[in-house]
């Protein structure tokens, strides 16, 4: 059993509120154990000067932390994103990319806001995570509102943190867990099984290819897991 009372590979208690922030086309509050995030949507009729006159849109995503979402206060991001948020944004976006009919969007961009309200381990798989949900929506109202012709997803997605904590594959880690990680990956999959992103490293000694295939394993597991709970969420299951 680890420190929290879970089994390896048992998530964190999950929930997800969809339409969350009133004014946004798309919204979810995803709370993980004790990470939440809020995740916005938003839709403009633009896109960024490289797919001018392409016939495609563009899904583009940013990140930030709120000064005491952590243990210690972390200084606002005002002029530009420090390297961590500029890396997981660039994942956040690529993620929802690969999921998207960009053709389908049409010459606009949908900008997917994620900002930890309380971080306690795994913030960019929930904001991955909770990204599906409020993408979804505002393609849905985008739809409603005779904007789209095709809705432009093609399937779900969604991200969980494993890693090797005391000799041991486990899946979903905290931030206890996390810090004394011999291992420490993210796994990003699709329904379909696929991986879109595996970011792995060994914090001490390397790690073999059977611990390895433990973990994808588990990542497959906590990722199935979550997009059940994507689908129940937005009533498709």
């Amino acid at each position: 059993m680890r420190h929290d009372g879970r089994k390896f590979d048992e998530l964190r208690t999950i929930s997800m509120e969809r339409g969350f922030a009133k004014f946004a086309e798309g919204s979810c509050l995803i709370k993980i154990g004790d990470t939440h995030m809020l995740v916005t949507a938003t839709v403009e009729e633009r896109v960024p000067p490289f797919k001018k006159n392409s016939g495609e849109g563009w899904v583009t995503a940013e990140y930030s932390m709120l000064p005491r979402s952590g243990r210690q206060r972390n200084q606002r991001e005002l002029l530009k994103p420090n390297g961590r948020s500029l890396e997981i944004q660039r994942l956040i976006g690529r993620a929802m990319r690969s999921v998207v009919d960009l053709t389908a969007l049409g010459e606009r961009t949908v900008t997917i806001d994620c900002d930890a309200i309380r971080a306690d381990g795994g913030t960019r798989c929930a904001s991955i995570t909770g990204a599906y949900v409020a993408l979804y929506d505002s393609f849905r109202w985008m739809m409603d509102q005779k904007l789209l012709k095709k809705f432009p997803l093609k399937e779900p997605i969604a991200a969980v943190s494993v890693g090797v904590y005391r000799n041991q594959e486990v899946l979903d880690l905290d931030y206890e867990e996390d810090s004394q990680a011999e291992v420490d990956m993210n796994v990003v999959m699709t329904a379909a099984g696929k991986f879109v992103e595996v970011q792995g490293t060994a914090e001490g000694e390397p790690f073999s290819p059977e611990t390895l295939g433990k973990m994808l394993k588990l990542g497959k597991k906590g990722c199935d897991e979550l997009i059940a709970l994507q689908r129940e969420t937005l009533g498709l299951s």
